[in-house]
């Protein structure tokens, strides 16, 4: 049998304001490619296919669009459960159409195991899926103590418990596979990933994911990796698309795995292409090396994060220039040269002239920037208008 891991869709999500639903229109039209290319006979999607609980009309059009192409018209099954940012009710609200598809979608914790039967290889998958497990989900209060230490433990053993109990259903003829949105110590995470747990109280030890489960599919970093401690193999696919620059120069990938009955499983990494990069630029050198890139056509098709090392700042109009040229640019951060020596700044200012006084002001405020000469001009008439009005009383 074999199995392909993802998640982290978050469909609706936007980067600064910028619409990201083409792109992942983009990766999912990817995916429909990998899992035909790659014979796949279930999708296993563990969590945040939204990016929020009440998600744009255009996401769920686009989910459920998609979930009917994976699934082949209820030839591939399709295993998709809720994450933090999904509506447990409303993601599962289409369970009864979606069943007809062999679509089965999960919102709230369960342990319930799912059976999958696989007519090609006359083989069948016993999945433990485990969707978001809050303490709101789960309508229990872990501890009455407010204290973390406490609501930790108390939450890693509820959870390890629930995989417990769920991988009782596990049997040496099936593939046993379990799945689940939580965080797990030890995980690499990015900035992109909005907190699961309040105060680091809900974290699973790597040591309580069930180990007679093959493979453990997990949902919620943003970075594919292998959690190193589990002592059964256990990997979060991460996202398909950047959603921060913490995640810049990350190649994107989703899983796929071989499975048979009681027997190891290696898993591969099947990298994307689809979506655009995220990219930071630093240009010591100032606008002059930045528009040297734009010529070039550097990274033509990514999102920018800029950096732009300047002695005056940049005016609203040079700003408007650069986004003309670019229209990938997210921010546009300038960085002024340091001030020279505290001693040069504070000399004897009493003889100098106003003006400049006003530009050694102006730089201190702005970290090194000189001032523009329309806007030393405006100080000086505004100056000259109040001691007019000083003399006249």
């Amino acid at each position: 049998m074999r199995i392909l891991h993802t998640a982290d869709w978050h469909l609706g999500r936007t980067l600064e304001g910028r619409s990201r639903l083409e792109e992942q229109a983009e990766f999912l039209d990817e995916l429909v490619r990998i899992v035909e290319e790659e014979n796949i006979d279930v999708v296993l999607m563990a969590g945040d296919a939204f990016d929020t609980v009440n998600p744009p009309a255009l996401a769920e059009q686009l989910f459920y669009e998609s979930m009917s192409r994976l699934s082949n018209k209820g030839k591939r099954p399709v295993s998709v459960i809720a994450g933090n940012h999904d509506n447990p009710d409303r993601l599962s609200a289409a369970s009864p159409l979606a069943l007809g598809q062999s679509i089965q979608l999960i919102g709230y914790p369960t342990i319930d195991v799912q059976t999958i039967y696989v007519p090609r290889t006359d083989e069948t998958l016993k999945l433990a899926a485990l969707p978001y497990p809050s303490e709101s989900r789960l309508s229990e209060v872990l501890s009455d103590v407010n204290e973390e230490l406490l609501l930790r433990n108390k939450y890693d053993e509820r959870i390890a418990g629930m995989f417990e109990a769920m991988s009782q259903a596990f049997t040496p003829d099936t593939i046993n596979i379990a799945m689940s949105h939580i965080y797990v110590a030890g995980g690499s995470s990015t900035d992109s990933e909005r907190p699961i747990e309040v105060g680091g109280a809900y974290t699973v030890a790597a040591t309580s994911l069930p180990k007679s489960a093959q493979y453990v599919a997990l949902g919620h970093l943003h970075r594919p990796q292998t959690i190193k401690r589990a002592e059964t193999l256990a990997r979060y696919s991460g996202s398909p698309l950047a959603y921060s620059f913490s995640e810049a120069g990350y190649a994107k990938s989703v899983t796929v795995f071989d499975a048979k009955p009681n027997e190891q499983i290696v898993a591969s990494e099947i990298y994307l292409s689809s979506g655009k990069p995220l990219v930071r630029w630093k240009a010591t050198e100032g606008l002059a090396q930045v528009h040297s890139w734009l010529e070039e056509g550097k990274d033509k098709n990514a999102w920018i994060d800029l950096e732009v090392h300047l002695t005056n700042a940049l005016s609203i109009e040079e700003i408007g220039r650069l986004r003309k040229q670019h229209s990938g640019f997210i921010h546009i951060r300038p960085v002024f040269q340091e001030q020279k020596s505290d001693e040069d700044a504070i000399n004897t200012t009493s003889n100098l002239p106003i003006d400049e006084l006003f530009t050694r002001f102006y730089k201190r405020q702005t970290g090194g920037a000189d001032p523009e000469p329309e806007l030393t001009k405006l100080f000086l008439e505004l100056i000259n208008d109040e001691r007019e009005e000083g003399d006249d009383e």
